[in-house]
């Protein structure tokens, strides 16, 4: 697996793993993620401000008053070696219900006419699938999960949509994603989720930090 270290101004650097959207890469940053996590609460890393993880890679941000980048990537040599081996626990498995009927699903009979298959088979195979968490980002709680079946995979719409409802649940690529928030977007919206995934009141503001997700259609449309 190859590595690189990238500098980010004078107060941040990035981890690169490799350069494709992978889950091994993911268990990578993941366990430097972790592993950081660990040093910090054991007082080994002064001046560590927080991590910012991605599909492959991961950002940290320090104060350059308490250390300096050469200093960090030092303390860390030892988790760069053990991240590239790691792997296994995938984190929690979420349960998450979806409606793909009616006005929650504009775009479920388009995209079976695309994909040459009937809209019960494309609700079959999205809410057959288990989907990993890669990273958070576009706002604020939105994840990014993957990977779509092969037979789902669709380039995004040629023109986005201005307004997408808090809910939907959209797939684009390879990718699938809820859309915490009300906002423009361009992926294919196949059903809405009733769960909130960001309430800044929570101790943990968004909900799908990590883990593995499955949807489920255990809603109809009411009305």
């Amino acid at each position: 697996m190859s590595m690189c270290v990238l500098d980010a101004g004078d107060a941040a650097f990035t981890v690169e793993f490799g350069d494709a959207i992978d889950p091994d890469l993911l268990a990578a940053v993941n366990a430097l993620d972790v592993g950081i996590a660990r040093l910090q609460a054991e007082g080994g890393l002064p001046g560590v401000i927080e991590t910012m993880p991605t599909f492959r890679s991961l950002t940290v941000f320090f104060d350059p008053l308490q250390t300096g980048r050469e200093v960090l990537l030092e303390a860390l040599r030892p988790l760069f070696a053990a991240s590239g081996h790691s792997g296994g626990d995938n984190g929690r498995l979420w349960r998450l219900p979806v409606c793909y009927e009616g006005i929650f699903a504009p775009d479920l009979a388009e995209t079976a006419r695309t994909l040459g298959v009937s809209e019960d088979e494309v609700v079959a195979l999205h809410s057959g699938s288990e989907y990993l968490v890669y990273m958070l980002g576009f706002l604020p709680g939105f994840p990014f999960m993957g990977d779509l079946p092969k037979a789902l995979r669709l380039p995004r719409r040629p023109e986005p949509r201005l307004r997408v409802p808090p809910g939907s649940v959209a797939i684009a690529t390879g990718l699938t994603a809820i859309y915490p928030w009300e906002s423009p977007g361009g992926w294919h919206l196949l059903g809405r989720c009733p769960v909130t995934l960001f309430d800044a009141g929570r101790e943990s503001p968004s909900l799908l930090l990590d883990g593995r997700i499955r949807a489920h259609s255990a809603l109809a449309q009411i009305g």
